[in-house]
């Protein structure tokens, strides 16, 4: 059981996430945030005004309200806000943000109780599922639509899915053997007014994007072996001279993966000059990517270990500072940053499956298919990933750069996060098509070079493809052989091979 309250990794944040295991708040972080409640408790008692604890929200923050309805009030503000659309969040993705709500609300700066966070902690122990419409967030005061449905269900309302049914809040909580929870000051807003959303999504992103990094140097190693190209590109003293480390490491990876081969012996003396730029730029296009993902991993690492909520409740200085770190422009910057990384994989894969499959260019039948006329071959495979690559331009389009102002001005800049990071994740699903599609294509092309066999981590890579989908002879249904290598390349499985 994890303890929160203190340093969240990625890891452990996917973990719960996949239902893999739960979580509880650590003592130490409960003491502290009964502490910071305290203050609070002190500041209402004494009829301070105190924005979201005494006063409206947005432009209704110089309204004050009665002391005998700040309940109602925390309550009207899940209602009021929970106006979300689209299509439910996947549970993953809906456990991540409850857990880091929580995390968020366990650093003490949002003046709570213990038993707010052990309500929210509760629900995702025993499997509630809040049904969380995917857009209507703009990422500024936080995500506050989708964790305003979130939170719903904790006072019985909104939906939640348990064991897969779908239920009102009051069912599902009853179902999960829970009691509804009645807000007190200042809880209905700690617990919508942070990223969760925004972060939720960016973590399941870069975890996707991790594994297609090294999907990536696999496939582009089986095309390297399959074009019959040149491993001198990947020579040590290229990137010494250029130390970029995503460069280094992605040319460390393709002399291991190339070494050992008698293709590669087989065409010592070819006469050929240089290779195509998809072949021979791997470690510094791979390179860049995995450089741009090693910020962006570093920006969610804070982001999972910060308080996001406003107003921030500095009990031991007794001040309430209202502030901006609910605002999502961190978040947005780097998944934009992370889908344009990303996308790259995409178009760079995508020109090698061209190399693979035309004539003129790999010395090979075209479409890698021995009967061509009768049957088309991987010719359509190819479309396919061109189409993915031109959709990912369209969605590598940075949303950061837009705003637009709400709450009568109050909200005048926002940062689009919960979109940037939403759209990566779309990139990133294209990204794994393309990838399936370059080592359908790299696997033919190994088989069509027999007797003259491929490096063994490259062997290894397509003896996986091969457990999963057979050579290809006459022309077959491939949508369904593509669905099963895309699977591959997500779960890890192709990697495994080859690394082992």
């Amino acid at each position: 059981m994890l303890e929160i309250g203190s340093s969240l990794t990625l890891a452990q944040l996917q973990g719960v996430a996949d239902g893999s295991t739960g979580a509880v708040l650590g003592e130490a972080a409960r003491e502290r945030v009964a502490h910071n409640r305290a203050y609070v408790a002190r500041l209402v008692a004494a009829g301070e005004t105190v924005y979201g604890v005494t006063t409206g929200f947005g432009r209704f923050a110089t309204t004050t309200i009665d002391a005998g309805q700040v309940t109602q009030l925390q309550h009207n503000l899940l209602r009021s806000h929970a106006v979300g659309v689209g299509a439910p969040l996947a549970p993953p993705l809906v456990r991540a943000m409850l857990l880091l709500r929580a995390q968020s609300l366990a650093l003490g700066a949002s003046g709570v109780r213990p038993a707010l966070i052990d309500a929210l902690l509760a629900m995702l122990n025993a499997g509630v599922v809040p049904q969380v419409p995917a857009k209507g967030s703009l990422g500024a005061s936080g995500d506050l639509a989708p964790l305003a449905h979130m939170a719903l269900p904790l006072i019985g309302e909104g939906f939640a899915a348990v064991a897969g049914e779908v239920l009102t809040g009051a069912q599902a909580l009853t179902a999960a053997g829970l009691e509804p929870v009645e807000l007190k000051a200042k809880e209905g807003l700690a617990l919508i007014n942070g990223t969760q959303l925004m972060s939720a999504q960016l973590a399941a992103g870069v975890t996707l994007a991790r594994r297609l990094l090294q999907v990536a140097d696999v496939a582009a190693a089986m095309s390297v072996e399959g074009l019959m190209g040149s491993h001198m590109p990947f020579h040590p003293a290229v990137t010494r001279l250029r130390p970029h480390p995503g460069a280094a490491v992605v040319s460390d990876n393709l002399r291991r993966l190339l070494a050992d081969s008698d293709l590669n012996r087989a065409h010592a003396d070819c006469g050929r000059v240089q290779d195509a730029y998809s072949l021979r730029a791997v470690p510094q296009v791979h390179g860049a990517s995995r450089d741009a993902l090693a910020h962006v991993t570093a920006v969610l690492e804070i982001e999972l270990n910060s308080v996001t909520d406003n107003p921030l409740i500095l009990s031991d200085s007794e001040e309430v500072v209202s502030a901006g770190n609910f605002h999502g422009q961190p978040l947005a910057l780097a998944a934009d940053y992370a889908a344009i990384a990303m996308a790259e994989l995409a178009n760079i894969s995508e020109r090698r499956v061209e190399q693979l499959v035309n004539p003129a260019l790999s010395g090979l039948p075209g479409f890698l298919t021995e009967q061509g006329g009768l049957n088309s071959g991987l010719m359509v495979a190819q479309y396919t990933a061109a189409a993915l690559v031109s959709e990912n331009k369209v969605l590598a389009h940075p949303a950061s750069v837009d705003s637009i102002p709400t709450s009568a001005n109050q909200e005048d800049h926002v940062s689009m996060g919960a979109l940037a990071t939403r759209k990566l994740l779309e990139v990133l699903d294209n990204v794994a098509y393309v990838l399936a599609v370059e080592v359908m294509a790299a696997a033919q092309a190994l088989d069509l070079r027999a007797p003259l066999t491929a490096a063994k981590a490259v062997g290894a890579a397509k003896l996986r493809v091969r457990e999963l989908v057979e050579p290809l002879g006459s022309d077959r249904y491939l949508a369904g052989d593509l669905a099963v290598l895309k699977e591959a390349v997500v779960d890890g499985s192709l990697v495994a091979a080859a690394a082992q």
